[in-house]
């Protein structure tokens, strides 16, 4: 696996699969064929299996999935099997909306720093994390580093900030800030466009049958 060129497509349904064999473990299924997995999910049994060979398969033919085996094979392939700490600029109400977020802790991510620019904000306290000056990013980084920065500022700060979460030693970010990010290429960037997801809606609204 670790030379094999893994398509956007397949890691994007990785979570899915996750969060659906979470749900079959609290119906107490132990056992799953992917044809009944493909039924309840409604993808084909032919792309479960073909997502999930990339990765070693996990299944027995006319035996089907052992689903908590199955699940904590993807937690590993996900890297959620281990904890993640965060450091998270820009504490607005999205900032403090994922600093609440029980379901990130739930998965091993969890909130270690909060910075901001906002007189009014820095020096709070949110979820046990003081919020700090984001003029102390880099050195307090440094000193207590963190694995994933995660961006929810506007976009005019927001690459000046990522730099800077480089300079600090952070080569994972999740940018929520409207824009392309250009750093290096061994940092690994996820950007999410919640306008983008809302648009995507709108156009199937459009669209569907009536």
């Amino acid at each position: 696996m670790a030379n094999q060129k893994i398509s956007t497509a397949v890691i994007r349904r990785l979570p899915r699969y996750y969060r659906y064999l979470h749900t079959l473990i609290d119906e107490g299924v132990e056992r799953i064929s992917s044809a009944e997995l493909s039924r309840r999910m409604h993808v084909t049994a032919s792309q479960i299996r073909q997502d999930l060979n990339h990765f070693g398969g996990f299944g027995q033919q006319g035996y089907g999935y052992n689903v908590r085996y199955l699940r904590q094979e993807i937690g590993k392939v996900l890297g959620v099997d281990h904890e993640h700490s965060m450091a998270v600029i820009g504490v607005g109400n999205l900032g403090k909306a994922l600093v609440r977020s029980q379901d990130f802790r739930k998965k091993g991510f969890f909130v270690t720093a909060l910075f901001d620019s906002d007189p009014a904000v820095i020096g709070r306290k949110f979820c046990g994390c003081t919020v700090q000056d984001t003029s102390n990013l880099i050195n307090y980084l440094k000193e207590y580093p963190v694995d994933i920065g995660v961006l929810t500022v506007p976009r005019k700060n927001a690459e000046k900030l990522a730099a800077q979460l480089v300079e600090a030693g952070v080569k994972t970010i999740w940018n929520f800030a409207h824009c392309e990010l250009e750093l290096p290429a061994d940092v690994v960037v996820e950007n999410v466009y919640l306008v983008d997801s809302l648009m995507r809606l709108s156009y199937k609204d459009s669209h569907r049958t009536k």
